[in-house]
C-alpha cells in the first residue's frame, strides 16, 4: 500500500545548527525498520561543515579510530532539547547511565546486540532508549526525545508543557553511536509496540547557495545544513513551500512515496 498520509506539524525540537544523518527526507523507514516507532523518525547532530567529512567531534578522525572520543568534545552533547509541542509528559525516564566516550568497535557490537537480540517483551527499553521523554501532543500522537543526557530531564510525568519549552539535554545514552538527538512522533506512548507517525517542522532554515533560507512544513534531507532560532528572531527571508516528503534543492521539490511492509 502507497503511504500518503499528510505529516503532523510540530515545532523543531532544537535551537542552532543541525544535520539529520537519518531522515524520512531520504529514505523511509529512516533507520531501516518499522520497529519502535521509528518509521519517520530523525537523528540530529551539529557538525563543522569546514572540515572534511562533516566531523560531529572537535578531534582528528584518527584520534576517534583508534581512541574513542570523550563526550564533551561533540558539539552537540549537552545542548537543550525542546518541546516540539503543547501536550502532557506521559513518560520521562532519567538515570541511565551514559558511556563517558565513543569507542567505534564496542558501540557497534552494542549496536548489533540491540538490533539483533533486543526482546521487547521482556528487556529493558532504556537499553536502546536510554533516558528519554515522551509528550502526549494531541489524540493517539506521542512525541518521543530519545537518547538525552543523564541527569537533565525537567520534566515529570502528568505536567503540562508548552512547545518550546526546555525538557532536557541532548545525551549519549542507550543504544547510541554518538550523542545525538532521536526524534519520533508514534501512534502509542509505549515505545515497544507503537507505529511511527509522519512529521515535518513548522519552520526551520535551509543554507542554499551561501544564503539562510527559510523552509515552512519542511522535511529536511541527509544533505541538508539546517538551523531554527526562536521564532521572534524577526528575519524575513525566502519562503519554501515544501512537498509532503519532499526534497528541497536547487531545481525543484520531488516528493517521494514509500511502500508500507505487507
Amino acid at each position: 500500500m502507497i503511504d500518503v498520509r499528510e505529516p503532523i506539524i510540530v515545532e523543531f525540537p532544537l535551537r542552532g545548527e543541525w544535520y539529520s544523518p537519518n531522515t524520512p527526507g531520504t529514505k523511509i523507514p529512516s533507520h531501516g525498520t518499522n520497529q519502535l516507532g521509528s518509521r519517520y523518525a530523525y537523528d540530529f547532530i551539529q557538525v563543522d561543515w569546514e572540515r572534511k567529512g562533516w566531523p560531529a567531534y572537535r578531534v582528528s578522525l584518527a584520534q576517534y579510530l583508534l581512541f574513542g572520543v570523550l563526550l564533551d568534545e561533540y558539539y552537540c552533547w549537552g545542548q537543550e532539547v525542546y518541546a516540539p509541542c503543547d501536550g502532557i509528559i506521559v513518560q520521562a525516564e532519567d538515570g541511565y547511565k551514559e558511556r563517558t566516550r565513543t569507542k567505534l568497535l564496542s558501540d557497534m557490537s552494542n549496536a548489533y546486540k540491540n538490533a539483533h537480540y533486543f526482546d521487547p517483551k521482556k528487556d529493558d527499553i532504556q537499553s536502546v532508549a536510554g533516558n528519554y521523554i515522551i509528550i502526549e501532543c494531541g489524540d493517539n500522537v506521542y512525541a518521543g526525545l530519545v537518547h538525552l543526557q543523564t541527569g537533565s530531564i525537567q520534566v515529570s510525568v502528568g505536567q503540562s508543557v508548552k512547545k518550546g519549552e526546555v525538557i532536557g539535554r541532548v545525551g549519549h545514552s542507550g543504544n547510541s553511536f554518538a550523542p545525538h538527538l532521536h526524534f519520533q512522533l508514534m501512534d502509542s506512548s509505549d515505545i515497544a509496540i507503537a507505529n511511527g507517525l509522519p512529521l515535518a517542522f513548522e519552520q526551520y532554515e535551509l543554507f542554499n547557495n551561501g544564503i539562510w533560507e527559510n523552509v515552512n512544513n519542511g522535511i529536511p534531507t541527509n544533505k541538508d545544513r539546517i538551523r531554527f532560532q526562536k521564532s521572534n528572531d524577526g528575519n524575513k527571508l525566502k519562503l519554501h513551500k515544501v512537498s509532503p516528503y519532499g526534497k528541497v534543492n536547487n531545481f525543484s521539490n520531488i516528493i517521494e512515496l514509500s511502500c508500507t511492509d505487507s
